[in-house]
């Protein structure tokens, strides 16, 4: 991997980044993302929500929840891509511990639907619009065009290193 630098070290997301070289983009990612992890990962819950031991992990169940309202487990399985046992043991964990509400589908009795418990709405609410904020400083200045590139973008990331049987 090649860290050369043309014209000095540009700090990243400054406006030097314009025209940088594939290189010179993976370098400063590279340097940014551990900063990013670490910074999600030090973001504590609310106070309201300190008892029920919420992780990162929480994060983005939580977040479809409150964004798109009530779903099934399959659907929250299917969005988190991971199985529905998977999701059954957090939504099983969260609703004991008084964070999410589980109520049957009156239409299919089968069908488990999850949601926030109306009393924490507005601490998991709290809890994620900090981060909500960030992004939404980052992205608005963007086009809608370049907003879907860097969506694209981090997305193919992750793809990547989900591919990738080493990490």
């Amino acid at each position: 991997m090649s860290t050369e630098q043309s014209g000095g070290e540009r700090a990243a997301g400054s406006d030097a980044a314009e025209g940088m070289s594939v290189d010179e983009g993976i370098r400063t990612l590279l340097l940014l993302m551990p900063r990013l992890v670490g910074r999600a990962k030090r973001t504590p819950p609310p106070e309201r929500l300190k008892s029920a031991n919420l992780a990162p992990r929480h994060l983005s169940l939580l977040a479809y929840l409150l964004f798109d309202g009530p779903l099934g487990v399959n659907e929250l399985a299917r969005r988190l891509e991971v199985a529905p046992a998977t999701v059954s043991l957090m939504v099983g964990d969260l609703n004991r511990r008084g964070v999410l509400d589980r109520t049957e589908d009156d239409a299919d009795r089968r069908r488990t639907v999850v949601s926030i418990a109306e009393a924490n709405r507005d601490a998991v609410d709290a809890w994620l619009a900090r981060s909500a904020a960030a992004w939404r400083s980052a992205l608005d200045p963007l086009t809608p065009e370049e907003r879907a590139t860097f969506v694209r973008t981090m997305a193919a990331y992750e793809r990547a290193l989900a591919a990738d049987p080493e990490l």
